[in-house]
């Protein structure tokens, strides 16, 4: 398995090289990541992070927010219950896009 903590500070240090190139970039990325309506709480949002992170395949994503969610007071039963919902999510994803192809096959089998 991959250490995380160690990937993290690899992670974090390649982003800072990316900021002293592109420091634009870095920051346009700081002002998305802080936008914030406030309703949600730091748990809360740290926990549809992971969710969205598993879903957009990020390890980066997943070793940052697996920590802020911790940091916060996630448990891991509220760790695994998120992303219930990013499985459930993909395979949801999955059928959807099986229909898909059901329908390009019967528009392809009229050809």
């Amino acid at each position: 398995m991959l250490d995380w903590v160690e990937y993290r500070k690899e992670l974090l240090g390649r982003i800072g090289e990316i900021g002293r190139i592109s420091p634009d970039t870095v920051k346009g990325y700081q002002t998305l990541s802080g936008a914030r309506i406030g309703s949600l709480d730091a748990k809360t949002r740290e926990l549809i992070a992971l969710a969205v992170a598993v879903t957009a395949r990020c390890d980066g994503c997943i070793t940052v927010h697996a920590a802020e969610a911790l940091k916060h007071g996630a448990t891991h039963e509220e760790m695994a219950d998120a992303l219930s919902v990013a499985i459930s999510v993909n395979a949801g994803a999955a059928l959807v896009y099986s229909a898909r192809v059901m329908d390009a096959v019967q528009a392809h089998a009229k050809t």
